[in-house]
C-alpha cells in the first residue's frame, strides 16, 4: 500500500542505493581513504590507486603506518584475504567481527561484493533504461508528429519489434557474442524495450500536437521540429516519468536474472546476480543462508522502492490532468 510512510521510506531507499553505487569505493575498497606510511601521505587511495602502494591492502599497510583512515568495509570485492583459508571451519564463512556478511567460498568479503555488486546491477540497468526511453522517444515523437508516410512507416517497425517477447530477442541478440559483458547485456535490453516506449510517446504526441498552442506555433511559421522539440515533447514525455521507474525496477531484474545465468557480469566482477548464482551452490549447506539472504533483499528492496516511486508519479500525473 503506497501510504506515506511507504512513499517516504520508498525515497529515503532510493537515495540509499544512490549513494551506495556513486560512493562504493569510499565504503568497500583494499586500499584506505587516506594513510601516511613511509613518512608519505596518501589522500583517497582507493580511488586514486597510487603506484607506491600497488599490492598493499588496509591489511598490510595498518602494522607499517603511521595513522590510517580506513574505508567502511576493508576489503575489495575481488580480494581474497589469505588467512581466510586456516580457518577452522568449511566455507563459505560465516559472518564475524571482521566480515560483518561473511565470506564466500574464496574468502571474498561478501558485504563489499554486494557494495560493488549494486553500482554494477543498477548502472548497467539505467544504462539500458536511458538508451531504450531515448530511442523510444526520438522515433515515437517522429511518429506521432509527422503522420502519412513517416508514421506508417515508424509504425509498422515498432509494431514488428513489439511481436518478439522481450526476453527471446534478449537472448538471440547475446547469442551473437560469445562472452556477453554488462555493456552487451545494456543495449541488448535497450534494442528489445525502446518499442513500448515509442509506442506510448507516439499516443502522447498524436493527443498533444492538436492542441491550440501547437497550431498557434505552427501558424507563426515556426518549423516542424522546432515545435516538435519546444512544444509537443515536453507536454507528451509526461507518462514517461511513471514508466521511468517501473522500466528500472525491470532492467535490474532483467540484468540480475541474466548474471544469474551467468550471461551478464562474469566472475570474479560482482554483481547481485553473479552473488545469488554463487548462492545457489550452498542452499543445502547448513548455515549459508548470508550468500542469498542479502542480495534478495537487495533486489527486492530496489524494486520496491522503484514501484513505490512510480505509483507516486502516476498519481501525480492523475491530479494534474
Amino acid at each position: 500500500m503506497n501510504t506515506p510512510v511507504a512513499s517516504a521510506a520508498a525515497r529515503w531507499g532510493l537515495l540509499f542505493y544512490a549513494v551506495l553505487v556513486l560512493g562504493a569505493d569510499f565504503f568497500a575498497s583494499p586500499l584506505p581513504l587516506s594513510v601516511r606510511v613511509d613518512g608519505q601521505t596518501h589522500w583517497f587511495p582507493n580511488v586514486l590507486a597510487p603506484a607506491a602502494l600497488a599490492g598493499q591492502t588496509q591489511t598490510t599497510l595498518k602494522p607499517r603506518a603511521e595513522w590510517m583512515l580506513s574505508t567502511l568495509v576493508p576489503f575489495g570485492p575481488e580480494q581474497i584475504e589469505g588467512s581466510m583459508p586456516n580457518r577452522a571451519d568449511v566455507p563459505p564463512y560465516a559472518p564475524d567481527a571482521a566480515h560483518w556478511l561473511g565470506t564466500d567460498e574464496l574468502g571474498r568479503d561478501v558485504l563489499a561484493r554486494l557494495i560493488h555488486g549494486a553500482r554494477r546491477s543498477m548502472a548497467w540497468a539505467l544504462v539500458a533504461v536511458v538508451v531504450s526511453f531515448t530511442v523510444g522517444a526520438a522515433i515515437g515523437a517522429l511518429a506521432g508528429y509527422f503522420g502519412r508516410g513517416v508514421d506508417a512507416l515508424l509504425s509498422r517497425l515498432i509494431d514488428v519489434m513489439l511481436m518478439f517477447p522481450s526476453l527471446l530477442f534478449l537472448l538471440a541478440c547475446l547469442a551473437l557474442w560469445r562472452q556477453p559483458g554488462p555493456m552487451v547485456v545494456a543495449l541488448a535490453l535497450a534494442l528489445a524495450r525502446w518499442a513500448d516506449v515509442a509506442r506510448l510517446v507516439r499516443a502522447e504526441v498524436r493527443r498533444v500536437k492538436v492542441q491550440d498552442f501547437v497550431r498557434a506555433a505552427e501558424a507563426m511559421g515556426a518549423s516542424k521540429l522546432y515545435v516538435l522539440r519546444k512544444h509537443v515533447l515536453p507536454h507528451a514525455i509526461a507518462p514517461l516519468w511513471v514508466a521511468a521507474p517501473l522500466a528500472l525496477a525491470s532492467a535490474v531484474l532483467v540484468e540480475t536474472g541474466l548474471s544469474f545465468l551467468g550471461l551478464g557480469t562474469a566472475p570474479p566482477q560482482a554483481s547481485w546476480g553473479e552473488l545469488l548464482n554463487q548462492a545457489s551452490r550452498y542452499l543445502t549447506t547448513p548455515g549459508a543462508w548470508w550468500l542469498a539472504v542479502f542480495p534478495g533483499l537487495l533486489v527486492f528492496g530496489v524494486v520496491w522502492c522503484l514501484e513505490i516511486v512510480a505509483e507516486q508519479a502516476r498519481r501525480a500525473l492523475d491530479e494534474g490532468r
